[in-house]
């Protein structure tokens, strides 16, 4: 053991119990190391194998030091209980509020040897309050299953060539750029993974390349009725649909900028368990940001492309493709300030296509195919509002700590249709004459998260809806009253 290095995570450690630690920063993409635990399961405490170094601090309480492992082996185990409550509706035919208890169980385990890695992820994802009335879907439940097990080979000087190479065979979560397109989700309660294979190639500080081919795993039970009933049933890529693509990071272009240019294509058809849209779309992409730090300015801006063929309905009588042609917008500016709580405040821009005409023959709703969005919109759970799809959305977002372990966010966002006759898909509302009024509202946010230590976090959150006149008088509309929507969780690591 290095016991130089044993000695200064030793004294990290007591720092981040103290009190003392700084807050978690961003900005240096070299260093790859960061003193507070991640909000959610996303990344977890898995290592990087060509980094060399673990993300996270190891958990005060962890396993592996319990059970006096060996080094070679690693074992963590995270638990996440979230109560929340929405007041309020904004969906079509919707009635009165909800509540659920969403809870979510993580085990990950991990053998190393030489450069080969074994692997394998399990996780149970159940909720408890919900009834035929709330709309649980299988975003909300994944009951005891297997969301990765992999084998993997590292080398961080592949060949000799300075070149750190990866590749990993079997079923794996993905997480690439801005999480927009492709995301290890964070907030849901479920998990997006993938039966394939993926290869990695790294030169250290200059540029990264991701390439893959997979098959999406579909997660089941997919009625609410099986869900509510706990039927359990095992996971399974359907072998018809296939989601492919190459992402290229580049490191320090020029002044600090990053960039991100990539390609993904997907292959959907329609298996006896799973029927689709029958999605075959390109999308290709490119981003520019400079991280947040300290006295400076930073910004990103995020422009994707989708060209392919869709079809209307996910009805096996319907075998009309649509020609798809949609597209996306990011853009946001912040500035973090050198004072006490070091406060960022950033200005952001949202464009997502939507259908033109919902009666011609071709798409222009924007597909984000198996990424995130609370990090743009907001909370998602039993809430999700928003998501990148037939939106206008101008917004500021003020991010602070008023204490070395905790955070604060506040976010405010308007939105408005793009398309006037295509709907609010969160909701379920369309106007197809265009005529209702295409402002949806605006949402306040406001969340706080308080880093207890590395084993342990908490986290509140709370979203009001003013609702616009879309969200009044469209048809099918719930009632004008407005939404709020609360939640408050824990999250345990060890």
């Amino acid at each position: 053991m290095n016991t130089q290095k044993f000695s200064v995570t030793y004294l990290e450690v007591i720092c981040l119990m103290a009190g003392l630690t700084p807050i978690c920063s961003m900005a240096a993409e070299e260093k790859k190391t960061y003193t507070k635990p991640p909000v959610g399961v996303f990344s977890s405490q898995m290592s990087d194998a060509l980094l060399g170094s673990d993300k996270y601090e190891k958990p005060i309480w962890n396993l592996h030091d319990a059970l006096n492992l060996p080094k070679w082996l690693s074992l963590s185990v995270e638990q996440r209980t979230r109560y929340e409550t929405v007041d309020g509706s904004f969906k079509a035919g919707g009635k009165g509020g909800d509540q659920q208890i969403a809870l979510q169980t993580d085990a990950f385990l991990e053998a190393r040897f030489n450069h080969f890695r074994l692997g394998g992820e399990f996780l149970d994802a159940r909720q408890l309050g919900a009834d035929s009335g709330s709309g649980v879907n299988n975003t909300h439940v994944d009951e005891a299953d297997f969301i990765q097990g992999y084998l993997g080979w590292a080398d961080q000087n592949a060949f000799y060539s300075g070149l750190g190479a990866e590749v990993i065979a079997g079923r794996q979560t993905l997480n690439f750029g801005s999480r927009r397109l492709v995301a290890r989700n964070s907030f849901r309660n479920t998990i997006n993974s993938f039966d394939g294979i993926r290869l990695r190639v790294l030169d250290y500080n200059n540029w990264q390349f991701n390439a893959f081919t997979t098959m999406p795993v579909n997660r089941y039970p997919t009625t609410s009725a099986d869900i509510l009933n706990d039927v359990q049933a095992f996971d399974t890529a359907s072998g018809r649909t296939w989601f492919s693509g190459g992402f290229l990071e580049m490191y320090n272009l020029a002044w600090g900028i990053n960039g991100e240019v990539y390609l993904y294509h997907l292959d959907e058809s329609d298996s006896a368990k799973n029927l689709t849209k029958n999605r075959r779309y390109f999308t290709p992409g490119v981003r520019f940001y400079i991280k947040p730090a300290k006295s400076k300015f930073d910004f990103q801006v995020e422009t994707i492309g989708q060209l392919g063929t869709v079809r209307a309905t996910t009805a096996s009588t319907d075998n009309k493709d649509l020609d798809h042609e949609a597209w996306y917008q990011h853009v946001d500016v912040g500035y973090t300030f050198d004072m006490p709580w070091k406060p960022r405040f950033a200005l952001e821009y949202d464009y997502a296509s939507g259908d033109k005409n919902p009666t011609d023959k071709k798409d222009q709703r924007f597909d984000t195919l198996y990424g995130a969005r609370r990090f743009d919109f907001g909370s998602t759970g039993i809430y999700g509002a928003f998501a990148r799809t037939n939106i206008n959305s101008p917004g500021y977002r003020l991010g602070f700590s008023p204490l070395s372990d905790v955070k604060v966010g506040v976010s405010h966002r308007l939105y408005w249709l793009a398309e006037d006759k295509d709907s609010w898909t969160t909701s379920g509302l369309q106007d197809k004459t265009g005529k209702t009024d295409n402002f949806i509202g605006h949402q306040l946010e406001l969340s706080t998260r308080w880093d207890v230590n590395s084993s342990l976090n908490f986290e509140t959150g709370w979203a009001h809806l003013f609702k616009g006149e879309f969200a009044k008088n469209a048809p099918k509309a719930p009632d004008t009253q407005d939404v709020d929507y609360f939640y408050i969780q824990s999250m345990l690591r060890f």
